[in-house]
Parts: C-alpha cells; structure tokens; sequence
C-alpha cells in the first residue's frame, strides 16, 4: 500500500506492506486524512517521530473480530493506551505512561491506504455526516476538551487567540456557551468566515486586558505572551498550540495575578459526532483543498503555507 512518511529528514511516499492487525484490533481502509500543524511540525522534527504521518481520518473497518463492525466508517481517538496501568484505571488513558499516539509517537499514522488500530479506539460515525465533516471529528473532540476542563460561565468574555484551524474549531464550540467571544487572527479571510459566530479583531495588543479566558491556538512560540496579555487578574489560560521549539516564560506576572494555566489535548469524541451529525457545528468553510495520497508531499507543501486552513488526502479509490 502506498503511505506518506517521514524518514527524520523528508517526507516521502512510498509503498510499505499492508499492517497485520493484532489481536484486539481492527483494520481499517482509510478514505479521508487531514493534515493538521502537529503533523507539520513533525514534519520539522517535533517529537522525534518516525514512520507514517497523520492522526486525523475516517475510514471503513475492513477486518474486526466483531464481524458486525465490518463495512461500518468510523474515526478513531489516536492515544493508545496499555489499559492496565493505574492511570489507565483511573480513566486517564490519554495519558498512560507507555501510550503511543498515532502518527506521533510509536505507531504509524493515518496518512495510507490501510491502517490498524484497537477496536476500543473506533467511533461509529453517523451516516447523516459526510467524510469530508467526519475528518474534523480528532480536533473538534480537542476543542470540546476545553468544556471538560473548564466550567464556563456565559457572563464572561472569552477569546480565542489563533486564526488557524484548530482555533477556528474552538470558536464554533465556544460560539454555543453563551459567553462573549472574540477571534484573534491575523488574517481578515479567516476572520471573516467565522464573524457570526464571535466578534474579531486583528491585534491582539488593541484589546483590553480584561478577559476571563484566553484560549491560545495560534501554534507559535510567540503566542503565550500574546495571550496572556489578554487576561484579567485571575483569569484561565488554555493552551492548544503544539509547536518544535521552545517558549520562554516570565512566571513571576503569573503569581502576582493568580492565573490559572490548562494545558489541553485530545478531548471526547460523543460530542463533537454529535455537533456534527446536528450540523450545530460546520467546518467545511475550514476545507481548502484535497489532494490524492500520491501527491502527498505536494499537499503538506500547501498545508504549511501561510493562511491555508485544512488539506485533506484521498488515497486511491477515493
């Protein structure tokens, strides 16, 4: 099968053997992949993966040691956990200590034709959601983990830091908590096709600092600051960005004003196949091209240019 890899120095297509699925799991032929800014910065060295790339897909189940699964689309969370640890246990299989994660970190990724995974791993997806929406599922889940983490209010003022498309999915899920929200961005285009979900404003620095929470989704170092110039005395930070390279912090202004600071991840994935089978949230606006799996490279070449939002991969047959 063919499949879009990365060796440490290039990204590549090239064919590799279909994979075996292990006992527990499925195999699954994959029919849309996304290419999201974590997959780009691996594509840097972050993480230090190598192998096939991608986490963002929905596919058909083609082997499944329950047959009644076969035939069926599904999307599937991309941490794969050992089940059996104390953090497991507790419910915290996201974050198992000898997890991999699917295109990240020690298992192959969705960017192929065929791909296995836990059976535990699979969402069904509805029939009423097309493939091209059911590719959103991964980072519409992460942006409904913000609602897990933190309790909104609707009398604060929120803002999203970050134009891109992870920050443009968090929009639309925080658009339906009642609270005051604004994008920042950096792009009048992507401003625009969310303006009636939230008020928008190109600079950061224009704004008062007077929110109760700051999401940060722009994925660059620089955005920390950005966002927490953004935040009144006791405010929330989220962070979403994940980027290779380092941030510098000045912790002491985050004492003095008592901020509390979310790291977030991947989040659940019921809510996000509900919003989008209810169309209460819609990305296809976020779709800018799709490219066929040969062409792989050529699409992650598109993926990383400046104000792209989300390129999507067919593999053949698709």
């Amino acid at each position: 099968m063919l499949a879009l890899r990365f060796d440490g120095s290039a990204p590549h297509v090239e064919k590799i053997d279909v994979p075996e699925p292990q006992r527990g799991e499925a195999l699954v032929r994959v029919r849309r992949a996304g290419i999201c800014s974590t997959d780009l910065e691996i594509a840097k060295g972050y993480m230090g993966f190598h192998g096939t790339l991608g986490h963002e897909f929905v596919g058909e189940v083609i082997a499944h040691p329950d047959d009644s699964w076969v035939g069926r689309r599904v999307v599937a969370e991309i941490n794969l956990a050992c089940g059996s640890c104390e953090r497991c246990a507790q419910g915290l299989g996201r974050h198992c200590a000898t997890r991999t994660v699917m295109g990240i970190l020690g298992k192959d990724g969705c960017f192929a034709e065929h791909i296995t995974l836990p059976t535990a791993n699979l969402h069904p997806v509805p029939e009423s959601v097309s493939d091209d929406l059911a590719v959103f599922a991964e980072p519409l889940a992460a942006a409904f983990e913000i609602l897990e983490q933190v309790r909104i209010d609707p009398s604060w003022r929120i803002a999203v830091l970050g134009d891109g498309k992870l920050g443009s999915l968090v929009t639309m899920v925080l658009a339906h908590t009642g609270a005051q929200l604004t994008l920042v961005g950096r792009h009048e285009h992507k401003l625009a096709r969310l303006g009636d979900l939230a008020r928008t404003a190109l600079a950061a620095d224009e704004l008062p600092a007077d929110f109760d929470l700051v999401v940060e989704a722009t994925g660059s170092p620089e955005g920390f600051a950005r966002a927490r110039g953004l935040l009144r005395p006791r405010g929330t930070l989220v962070l979403k960005s994940t980027f290779f390279g380092e941030t510098k912090i000045d912790m002491a202004p985050l004492v003095i004003d008592e901020i509390t600071l979310v790291g977030s991840r991947c989040g659940p994935f019921d809510p996000a196949l509900r919003a989008l089978a209810a169309r209460r949230v819609d990305p296809s606006v976020l779709i800018e091209e799709t490219f066929a799996l040969t062409d792989g490279v050529e699409a992650l070449t598109r993926a990383s240019q400046r104000g792209v939002a989300k390129v999507l991969l067919a593999p053949p047959g698709n």
